[in-house]
């Protein structure tokens, strides 16, 4: 059972706006972002035991969200540092 909402949208409502331009400016960021949802509902998944897993590859799938977290969350506080520069 998923102890929480892990969309990208509740882990940094601050970057909500940052979050939705970039969805719709930058293909990059969008790849990412998708990458992101899709390694979330898998997780989802094993949580719920929708599909069978050992912890060993549900523990694999989270450190995967994680760094890839971290990735999209830098990438929206350097985009918003490069706007407030211009």
């Amino acid at each position: 059972m998923p102890i929480e909402d892990h969309s990208l949208i509740n882990e940094f409502p601050e970057y909500k706006e940052d979050i939705h331009q970039l969805k719709m400016d930058d293909a990059h960021f969008k790849k990412l972002y998708d990458e992101y949802n899709h390694l979330t509902k898998e997780v989802e998944k094993r949580e719920q035991e929708i599909v069978p897993s050992t912890t060993l590859e549900e523990e694999k799938l989270k450190k995967q969200r994680l760094q890839l977290k971290d990735t999209l969350q830098g990438y929206i506080k350097a985009t918003r540092l490069a706007a407030e520069k211009a």
